[in-house]
C-alpha cells in the first residue's frame, strides 16, 4: 500500500512539474462516430406498414415510393417488421413491438423476398431504409424464453417480467447483463444490414438498453456499410459513439403547449438554450409533430396543436433538428389510428389543396429546407440566433445563417395578427419570402405576422 501511495505521489508531482503532455488538455471531439453524408439534409418518413394501406404489405408501400420521392422525404423508417407474439397479445393483431423472432418478417406484411424487393426499389429511387429495432424486450412466446430463460429479468416471485410501471403486458424484458442477449440482438442487427442492405435502425426505448451495446453495434455495423441510427431516447451520451439522431421529446411537448396557448413562445427558450449549450454540436434531435405514439395515444394533429399546427410544423422543419413525417400527415389524417387492429389511413384528401392544404405545406417546407443549406441537420446546419423584438411573448423569432445563406423565421402563436418591430440589425437583409416575393428588412422595420401563422424569409448569396 505504501508503495502504491508513493507511486501515485510521484505521478502527481510529475504533473505539477509540467511533465504531462500538454496535448492532454486539448479539447477532444465529443462525437466518435461519423454521420453519413446522406443524412445532411435528410427528412425522415415513418411507415406504419399495417395501416399504410388496405393491403398492409411491403408491396403496397413499394407502390407509393414515387409519391414519397415527390414529397421530398429521404429516410424511410419502417415500424417493426417481425412476427408478433401470440401469448398475452393485445387486440386481434397485436403490437409490432412484441417481437417473436428477430430474424424473420411478419407474414401479415409479406415475405423476406418481398421485403428485399422493397429495399432494393427504395434504394433505386434514392431512399435509405431503417428498421425499427425492439431490443429491450421480446414477446412472451419468443423461443429465447424457453431456450434461455436466464436471459430474462424476473419478478420478485421468479416469473418473467414486463417492463416495470408501464402497461406493456404483452412483452417481457431481456436481461442485458447476459452476454448471450447482446450477441443474439447484435447478430440480428448485422443480419438485416448485411443480407438485406438495410441502412440503419430506429431503436425502440433505446435508453433502456446499455449505451455501450449501441456503441459496440455502431462500430460493427459501420464496418459493413454506412448506417444511420435514430434512438428513442433523450440523453446526450447516446450521441457520443452510437446514435446520429435522438428524440426531442421536450420540443414536442413544448410545441404542443405553445400551439394551444397553454404557454407563450418564450417556453421555447429553455429547450433551445439547452440544445445549444448541453447537447453536442453534431446531435440531430428529432423535432416531430406526430409519430405512431403521439397519434394513437395523445391525439390527432388538430387535437394536439389546434390552430397552431401550421406554425409549429414550419418551426419543426426550419429550426434546429431533423424533422419527421408520420405517414398520413401529408393526407391530413384526422383519426387516431388503432394500434392493435387494422385501421388503414384514409388517403382521399391527398393532393387536394382545398381539402388538405396542410399536406401541400409539408411538401413546400421540405423543398424550402433543402434549398437553404443553413437549415441542414446537425453539424452541417447553422445555429439559431434569437432575434430581439418588441413581441417576444407572442412571436418566436430567429435567424439561421452560414456563408452564402441566411434564413429568418417568425412564428405567431396567438389568435390575432401581430406587428413585430425588430430591436437590432440581425434580421437586416434582402430576402425572398416563402410562398411570396422579395422583401427588404432593416433594423427597426415592422412586420405583420398573421394569426396562428408564420413567415419565412431566405437569402441566398451567389
Amino acid at each position: 500500500m505504501k508503495r502504491l501511495i508513493a507511486a501515485f505521489s510521484a505521478l502527481a508531482l510529475a504533473g505539477c512539474n509540467g511533465a504531462t503532455d500538454s496535448n492532454d488538455w486539448e479539447p477532444k471531439s465529443f462525437v466518435e462516430l461519423e454521420n453519413p453524408d446522406w443524412s445532411r439534409d435528410a427528412v425522415v418518413y415513418q411507415v406504419n406498414t399495417r395501416q399504410f394501406s388496405e393491403e398492409g404489405t411491403f408491396a403496397a408501400v413499394q407502390k407509393e415510393l414515387p409519391r414519397l420521392k415527390e414529397l421530398g422525404v429521404d429516410i424511410l423508417w419502417l415500424m417493426p417488421i417481425h412476427p408478433i407474439g401470440e401469448v398475452n397479445r393485445k387486440g386481434t393483431l397485436g403490437s409490432p413491438y412484441s417481437v417473436k423472432d428477430y430474424f424473420n418478417v411478419n407474414p401479415e406484411f409479406g415475405t423476406k423476398e418481398e421485403f428485399k424487393a422493397f429495399v432494393d426499389a427504395a434504394h433505386d429511387q434514392g431512399f435509405k431504409v431503417i428498421l425499427d429495432l425492439v431490443a429491450n424486450h421480446t414477446a412472451w412466446d419468443h423461443p429465447l424464453a424457453n431456450e434461455h430463460p436466464d436471459w430474462y429479468e424476473k419478478t420478485w416471485d421468479g416469473d418473467f417480467r414486463p417492463t416495470p410501471w408501464w402497461d406493456w403486458s404483452d412483452i417481457i424484458d431481456l436481461d442485458w447483463t447476459k452476454p448471450g442477449v447482446r450477441q443474439h440482438i447484435g447478430e440480428a442487427m448485422e443480419y438485416w444490414v448485411r443480407e438485406f442492405d438495410v441502412d440503419g435502425y430506429r431503436a425502440d426505448v433505446a435508453g433502456y438498453v446499455p449505451v455501450d451495446f449501441w456503441e459496440t453495434m455502431r462500430g460493427r455495423l459501420s464496418a459493413i456499410r454506412p448506417v444511420f441510427m435514430l434512438g428513442e431516447v433523450q440523453e446526450t451520451a447516446f450521441h457520443r459513439a452510437s446514435f446520429d439522431a435522438t428524440y426531442a421529446w421536450d420540443w414536442h411537448h413544448t410545441s404542443k403547449d405553445v400551439a394551444k396557448g397553454a404557454a407563450n413562445p418564450t417556453a421555447f427558450y429553455g429547450y433551445y438554450a439547452e440544445n445549444e449549450s448541453l447537447w453536442p454540436r453534431e446531435a440531430m434531435r428529432m423535432t416531430y409533430i406526430e409519430n405512431h405514439d403521439s397519434n394513437s395515444w395523445e391525439g390527432t394533429l388538430r387535437e394536439n396543436y389546434a390552430a397552431g399546427l401550421e406554425a409549429a410544423t414550419a418551426l419543426a422543419f426550419t429550426g434546429e433538428g431533423i424533422p419527421l413525417v408520420y405517414n398520413g400527415m401529408e393526407a391530413c389524417n384526422d383519426k387516431r389510428l388503432e394500434f392493435f387492429e387494422k385501421d388503414a389511413i384514409n388517403w382521399s384528401k391527398l393532393g387536394h389543396d382545398e381539402a388538405c392544404a396542410y399536406g401541400q405545406l409539408i411538401e413546400e417546407l421540405i423543398a424550402f429546407r433543402k434549398a437553404n443549406p443553413a437549415l441542414e441537420n446537425g453539424q452541417w446546419g447553422a445555429r439559431m440566433r434569437k432575434v430581439e423584438t418588441d413581441s417576444s411573448e407572442s412571436v418566436f423569432a430567429w435567424v439561421r445563417e452560414e456563408e452564402g445563406n441566411k434564413v429568418l423565421g417568425l412564428f405567431n402563436f396567438t389568435a390575432a395578427p401581430v406587428e413585430v418591430t425588430f430591436a437590432d440589425g440581425l434580421p437586416a437583409g434582402n430576402y425572398t419570402e416563402f410562398r411570396s416575393g422579395n422583401v427588404t428588412f432593416v433594423s427597426g422595420d415592422t412586420v405583420t405576422i398573421p394569426a396562428s401563422g408564420f413567415r419565412l424569409f431566405s437569402q441566398l448569396v451567389p
